[in-house]
């Protein structure tokens, strides 16, 4: 479990189909390999991946086929990553609560600088993070904790004001038009959206599989207030 407050920035190795190798920033080495341990998980660009063998200056890590496939890891060797380790009990949680699962991925659209902070447009085309995409929610971009500014009904788009200090401390200031991001959706819309599907499907005549049918008046009817 995250928070998605990147602690620094390191550079990702692909070794073979199946193991990464990264490299911490000089400025991040010590608050990333302070007391970081084999079988250890870090966030790597948002995706949880376990410490498999530590080096002078970074990590080593599995990267299966399946998480190539579903995330941005290995597409650009020597890419900027945003690291994190993991939380610990009794420790602040400034950010959301993120698990390293990446839903899926997306593409930046824009980044334009204002006189307060950087507002980027983020657009996905995969129905598994678009249907947790909602105004004023949390996502994850890259392992960054985000809250969304506005997005359109279906999730295809969204917009988010990163700070100064995030812009400048993260690889989001990397990003071109076109690049590729990792986005997880908050776990509670996942977990709320669960409930409903089962209290739907189980209970109330209504396909499991549709969300049609919900409104505030039946959200208010079992007990949703």
């Amino acid at each position: 479990m995250f928070t998605g407050l990147v602690q620094g920035l390191g550079t990702l190795q692909s070794l073979g189909v199946d193991k990464v190798s990264i490299t911490c920033l000089p400025a991040t080495s010590r608050l990333i390999m302070q007391d970081l341990t084999i079988g250890d998980s870090v966030s790597v660009d948002g995706v949880c991946l376990t410490v498999v063998e530590l080096l002078p200056q970074g990590f080593m890590a599995d990267a299966s086929p399946e998480t190539r496939d579903r995330s941005s890891l290995g597409q650009e060797d020597g890419a900027l990553v945003n690291l994190e380790t993991s939380l610990r009990v009794g420790s602040k949680l400034g950010g959301h609560f993120v698990t390293g699962h990446v839903d899926g991925t997306g593409q930046l659209q824009s980044s334009v600088q204002t006189a307060t902070s950087w507002e980027m447009t983020f657009t996905t085309n995969q129905a598994s993070i678009a249907r947790y995409i909602i105004p004023k929610g949390s996502i994850a971009v890259n392992g960054i904790s985000l809250t969304i500014a506005d997005c359109d009904l279906d999730g295809t788009w969204f917009t988010v004001a990163v700070i100064p200090h995030t812009y400048a401390e993260t690889n989001l200031n990397d990003l071109r038009p076109g690049s590729i991001v990792n986005l997880e959706g908050d776990i509670l819309g996942k977990y709320v959206e669960k409930f409903l599907r089962h209290g739907m499907g189980q209970d109330n005549g209504i396909k499991a599989h549709g969300l049609e049918n919900l409104t505030p008046d039946f959200l208010a009817e079992h007990g949703y207030v």
